[in-house]
């Protein structure tokens, strides 16, 4: 196969999808997916493999026929609250898949340059900007799921010479995000009001918290600037810098609602622990890399509220 072949983990899902947006053109792309996952979308330019991250020989014969040059793995559970109740699937598909996918690049006969993400979710929480040298203590189960895995990465880069880059995102949301996230849940439930498909209420959890918020397709593009030129090992934060309250996230999507629409307080959405403020400090990818999130949060809400409009018209 190609010398410059890039693979993606996880290419139908939310983040997945994008990257393959924002790699059309440049590169032959490989693009693994679950087997009993969602399906590939086959009007991509895309080689499609179904591989399961979680088969040690199946990564390991996979990679040995790829010969990948470049690996952007951002497959992985990605839900702090259902990580509560299933805590060793979302250890499984963060921590051990990239522990196989790891120990088989070891092996390789060619160099490869791989992309790990992990998340914000390693931090231990704080009201001041979370830089990458804030303390590493997760407060979920999912945030020691990624913690296994940003160590993983760590090591292999730093103790065993693997060309390891190691991007920590913040929150994220765009067109095509599951609606288990608050910013894609608020959208569907609007288009279902507009399509006079639901009474016209929408049902929220806790308002109050502040979230720093990315633009999916920027999230991409600093995945794609640090496969470029991140030094092997070195982590970086991928975030806006600016922790936004979700009440007033809430409050645009109304604005552009077409549609009057009341607000209700669901109980059973509130997090026993939910963190108050958790903003990010992207200071290193700026200063470093050069790379800025160029895409301002009243576009992020209204391609989402649009895209969610298409899918409630196709009746989903």
């Amino acid at each position: 196969m190609a010398a410059m072949t890039t693979l993606v983990t996880g290419a139908t899902g939310f983040v997945g999808g994008h990257l393959l947006d924002r790699l059309a053109d440049e590169t032959p792309v490989v693009a693994w997916y679950r087997p009993e996952g969602t399906p590939p979308d086959l009007t991509r330019q895309v080689d499609w493999q179904a591989v399961d991250l979680l088969d040690r020989a199946a990564v390991a014969r996979a990679l040995e026929e790829i010969a990948p040059a470049r690996i952007y793995h951002v497959a992985g559970a990605p839900q702090v609250d259902t990580s509560w109740q299933n805590v060793v699937p979302h250890l499984r598909a963060n921590a051990l898949s990239t522990h196989y996918l790891l120990d088989s690049l070891r092996l390789a006969p060619e160099p490869c340059r791989i992309l790990v993400v992990s998340s914000a979710q390693v931090y231990q929480m704080t009201d001041e900007p979370i830089s990458e040298d804030t303390p590493l203590v997760p407060t979920s189960p999912y945030g020691l799921s990624k913690l296994a895995q940003d160590q993983l990465a760590q090591r292999a880069a730093h103790e065993e010479g693997l060309d390891v880059v190691l991007a920590r995102p913040f929150n994220h949301a765009g067109p095509g995000q599951s609606p288990a996230f608050a910013i894609p849940s608020f959208a569907r439930q609007i288009a279902r009001i507009e399509a006079g498909l639901a009474p016209p209420e929408i049902q929220v959890g806790n308002l109050e918290t502040r979230r720093d918020l990315t633009d999916v397709r920027d999230v991409v593009n600093a995945y794609v600037s640090l496969m470029e030129s991140a030094p092997r090992g070195r982590p970086y934060n991928v975030c806006s810098g600016r922790a936004w309250r979700i009440r007033d996230l809430l409050e645009e999507l109304l604005h552009m609602a077409q549609a009057k629409v009341r607000v209700d307080v669901d109980e059973s959405r509130l997090r026993p622990n939910d963190v108050p403020v958790i903003q990010g400090d992207a200071t290193r990818l700026r200063s470093e890399l050069g790379w800025a999130p160029k895409i301002p949060v009243e576009q992020t809400l209204r391609d989402t509220l649009e895209y969610w409009r298409v899918q409630v018209a196709a009746g989903r």
